[in-house]
């Protein structure tokens, strides 16, 4: 029988047998309903995940072929390719500082971020969407901060025509909700035009929540009853959804994004 659980986390437990299996000299580890650590480096399950839904009855037979193809030739080209081949692939993703207890904070190509956040950078590519590590960094001869230049032009290119769902409160306090669902949302808090794009409707100053990976709301940073109530629906939504950030608040001024908590980051091992 060839088909594959439906459950996202079983999923994935699934997916990690079967890699296993395939290559038993990998270091194979679950991290998240929809993502393993391969090797020190994170794999993202979701285009996976979405190829064996739409042929769930050859499920088993589209993971194997997927996994055989991403860990033999696509895996190997994609190592070695120039940073100008895959500059224009290259995009943002903000992290809980907790990711650094899976992974090794010297291998990954990342810059600080507030609220106990960084901002790891990935190259999506058609197939798969796999994190940049520091060996690529320093062979193609660039700085963190210069990948974290590239990658907020490239979300800025794929953020243009953006939609948005504007939400009134019974309590007078207003929302704006982005919901791409491509993987990107929670990181469109890095748009460098955010403040003049939502201020004129938030009132000024406005509060951002990401608590997962797809999902960013802008709020007013009052009435109190509205901001209170929001809060505990965020932190309910950081504990059940997948790919979790944040449960705290951003605050986003004219002069930038600032942390809502003391940010007391650890320092590398």
């Amino acid at each position: 029988m060839s088909h594959m659980p439906h459950e996202p986390e079983a999923f994935a437990e699934q997916v990690a047998f079967l890699l296993r299996r395939l290559q038993p000299e990998y270091t194979v580890e679950l991290t998240g309903p929809r993502e393993l650590i391969v090797n020190g480096r994170r794999l993202d399950l979701e285009n996976l995940f979405r190829l064996v839904n739409h042929d769930p009855t050859r499920g088993q037979e589209i993971v194997e072929h997927y996994l055989d193809q991403l860990f033999s030739g696509e895996a190997a080209a994609l190592a070695s390719m120039s940073f100008d081949t895959v500059r224009s692939r290259i995009m943002p993703r903000i992290q809980p500082e907790s990711i650094f207890q899976h992974l090794c904070r010297e291998q990954v190509a990342h810059v600080p971020f507030v609220n106990k956040t960084a901002i790891v950078f990935v190259m999506d590519m058609p197939q798969m969407t796999v994190s940049v590590t520091t060996e690529q960094m320093v062979r193609w001869g660039v700085t963190a901060e210069d990948l974290d230049d590239v990658a907020r032009e490239n979300l800025e290119s794929t953020s243009q025509e953006l939609e948005v769902q504007v939400v009134n409160s019974k309590e007078g306090g207003r929302a704006v909700i982005v919901a791409e669902q491509d993987g990107y949302d929670a990181a469109r808090l890095l748009l460098g035009g955010l403040y003049r794009r939502l201020a004129g409707r938030l009132g000024g100053d406005f509060l951002v929540a990401t608590p997962a990976r797809d999902m960013f709301v802008a709020l007013t940073a009052g009435p109190e009853a509205f901001v209170k109530r929001l809060s505990g629906r965020v932190r309910d939504d950081f504990r059940r959804l997948p790919y979790p950030i944040t449960p705290e608040f951003f605050y986003v001024t004219r002069d930038g994004v600032a942390g809502t908590i003391a940010d007391t980051a650890s320092e590398a091992a």
